[in-house]
């Protein structure tokens, strides 16, 4: 064998090495891998994967496409999740332009005639019974403070779910262009060995 046969060869057991070490500090990966090789983890998907048939580079490969996955499921399910408090705001902005709506029109008796719908609206939202069809303006001045609380409530979580929605999106990116960046490392590696064995 000639030497730079050999270096070329400890270059690419390096390279595997380095990008092993990379995945496994990264702590789902390392709970993938701990899973797959017959340890304790939360996931059981990549237990289906016989890591025995496989080299290291197919392994360590496999492991970043679960992680991938993991990191696509959850990114989904914080989607619905920042969805969900998108459509519960909006619904109590409904609610609030009815209630205004009711105190813009003219009182009969000193109370406010409110529609069926505004009613059904207010009664799921909490605020009142939706068999009340007449409100006095304290009544609905009451409602719309409950209703700006559970605004404010709804939009300070929402700041929260978004923070979390960029940190998973970062994180699947990252997922990504580790992927990428792996699976360009052993191609390059692959062709630097044929390359010598010419």
């Amino acid at each position: 064998m000639n030497r730079k046969f050999i270096l070329t060869t400890a270059a690419s057991l390096l390279v595997g090495v380095v990008a092993g070490t990379g995945i496994m500090m990264n702590d789902q990966a390392y709970q993938s891998v701990k899973q797959a090789v017959g340890g304790s983890a939360t996931n059981n998907s990549l237990g289906q994967i016989d890591l025995s048939s496989l080299d290291i580079e197919s392994a360590l490969m496999a492991v970043q496409q679960q992680r991938t996955q993991m990191l696509d499921a959850q990114l989904n399910d914080q989607i619905q999740a920042v969805q969900k408090r998108n459509e519960e705001i909006a619904k109590n902005n409904e609610v609030m332009a009815g209630i205004n709506g009711a105190l813009s029109s003219e009182a009969v008796d000193g109370k406010y005639v409110i529609s069926d719908e505004l009613a059904g609206k207010l009664a799921a939202a909490g605020v009142a019974d939706a068999s009340k069809k007449d409100y006095t303006a304290d009544e609905l001045n009451q409602a719309t403070q409950k209703i700006k609380g559970d605004i404010d409530s709804l939009s300070n979580s929402q700041q929260m779910e978004m923070l979390r929605l960029q940190s998973m999106t970062n994180k699947r990116n990252e997922a990504f262009d580790v992927m990428s960046n792996f699976i360009k490392k052993m191609e390059e590696s692959r062709s630097s060995i044929i390359g010598n064995m010419r």
